[in-house]
């Protein structure tokens, strides 16, 4: 079985925590594996490799734009969160899934987010080396990932209604010579953020082969914290 909790829009850090609390459950084989999909607020986080001076601005300026920052524990650089943004966050176990360790993992999230994209006629694909889904106009998901006795957390965030602007004040992912779209800007129009969350998750049940699916399980588990 499959839980997925749609939560709107959030504060990062509650958020966090409860990821944190879902993987030792999850270890503990407590609950099934989770999908979280959430919106957050404006939101900076590094990952366990990230340079701080991919961060162009101080964090008094971040606090003047009312963006938090955070350094968690996925890998990978710096990236931006932030409304009109999907963010999932996978809680799963990989043995039990029959998946063979974190790189065919992080694949398939790509395969789910190229295959849901490709609903709207965006042709994404992968980099080779470069982490994350892009089309010829940039780059459109980033992802981060953090696997702890075989089960996941963190995962992608996929730019759809995204202000893109937000990326001026980092350097995304540690590249300075590329470039971030959005979904909208693809389909030049503002698109449903539900509606492209329904698209995700029916692409990542399929993928990852999920029998049953129960929707927006107990979310007072997050301790109304969002």
């Amino acid at each position: 079985m499959l839980q997925v909790a749609q939560l709107g829009r959030a504060r990062y850090g509650p958020v966090w925590q409860w990821q944190r609390r879902c993987l030792q459950r999850r270890q503990r084989g407590e609950i099934p594996d989770q999908l979280i999909l959430v919106e957050h607020e404006p939101v900076i986080t590094l990952g366990r490799n990230a340079a701080l001076d991919n961060v162009l601005v101080d964090e008094a300026t971040l606090a003047a734009y009312g963006i938090e920052l955070h350094h968690i524990e996925r890998g990978g650089d710096v990236t931006f969160h932030g409304p009109g943004q999907l963010v999932g966050y996978p809680i799963v176990h990989l043995r039990e899934r029959g998946i063979a360790g974190p790189v065919r993992y992080v694949w398939m999230l790509e395969e789910v987010l190229i295959e849901a994209l490709a609903e709207y006629g965006v042709e994404a694909f992968r980099r080779e080396k470069m982490r994350g889904v892009w089309t010829d106009r940039g780059k459109i998901a980033a992802l981060g990932v953090h696997v702890s006795r075989g089960v996941t957390m963190h995962g992608f965030a996929l730019n759809v209604n995204t202000n893109l602007d937000y990326y001026q004040l980092i350097v995304p992912c540690g590249l300075t010579d590329r470039r971030v779209t959005s979904l909208s800007q693809w389909c030049g129009r503002e698109i449903p953020l539900r509606e492209v969350e329904e698209r995700v998750i029916a692409a990542f049940v399929r993928l990852f082969g999920y029998e049953s699916v129960q929707r927006n399980f107990d979310c007072q588990t997050i301790e109304r914290g969002i």
